[in-house]
């Protein structure tokens, strides 16, 4: 990862055709500590992903470099200002051209397997991908009037609140990264996960390796006798019955209250 002033993410997806991910965030480091291990470090070592990121406190005008002001009407906390925040967007673009903005905020879209695979995918008809702006917020969020004007998408990885943007950002990077071709050791792995189109957008079957008896419990025996057919009956059949009684909702169900 590089992080230059102002800095970005470049994702090399697809063959010739890298993805720019800018990550707009007010704590680079916390995006560039963790990029370097796992997934993410293994994509990066390997030449198939760099990032570069953006620290919109680089962008005020007042000597204290204020990035947040009291909000309108009153209440608790404090809200990013828009001036910071806009002019990055534009140092941005005008070096890298026009981007697909998404800013992580409770208030948005659930994210999904689906959608990761989206940004994952190369664009219909061979046009190339779209650079993507990852906005991180803090505090009590931005003013509205930023999402407005630059007419950003809304990402939420779930129904809680964090304190801020940067974790989210890092599970939409390293979701979408597995998919990168070359990434992972086998990459079946990604296709066959939970939420895919192999497990019909369910969960995935259970999996077991060495020792064939653990503390008294045996690997199912199905798994020992090579009958590819009858593995892959018996995985089809957890996977239906493992969505159906831990994720309802994902066949149609209700989650119990």
């Amino acid at each position: 990862m590089t992080s230059e002033g102002p800095g970005t993410t470049l994702l090399g997806l697809y063959p010739g055709l890298p993805v720019l991910f800018s990550i707009l965030t007010l704590f680079p480091e916390a995006i560039e500590s963790y990029q370097d291990v796992g997934i993410l470090g293994i994509a990066r070592a390997r030449g198939l992903l760099t990032t570069r990121t953006v620290n919109f406190r680089d962008f005020t005008r007042d000597r204290h470099r204020t990035v947040d002001d009291r909000p309108f009407g009153g209440g608790p906390g404090m809200v990013l200002k828009p001036e910071p925040i806009t002019e990055a967007i534009e140092w941005i673009e005008q070096r890298f051209g026009p981007h697909r903005r998404i800013a992580l905020t409770p208030d948005g879209a659930p994210l999904t397997q689906t959608m990761v695979e989206g940004l994952a995918s190369a664009p219909e008809g061979g046009a190339d991908p779209l650079p993507v702006l990852l906005l991180c917020g803090r505090y009590e969020g931005f003013d509205e009037r930023v999402l407005e004007l630059h007419e950003f998408e809304r990402l939420s990885i779930g129904d809680y609140v964090l304190a801020g943007g940067e974790l989210p950002a890092l599970v939409l990077l390293e979701s979408v990264s597995r998919l990168i071709p070359g990434v992972l050791g086998d990459g079946r792995s990604a296709l066959e996960d939970s939420f895919s189109a192999a497990a019909d957008g369910g969960l995935d079957h259970p999996h077991y390796t060495r020792p064939r008896v653990f503390r008294d419990r045996e690997v199912p025996g199905v798994l020992l006798d090579g009958d590819h057919s009858k593995i892959a009956a018996w995985r089809r059949t957890q996977r239906e019955s493992r969505t159906s009684s831990r994720r309802p909702d994902l066949t149609g169900g209700k989650d119990e209250p």
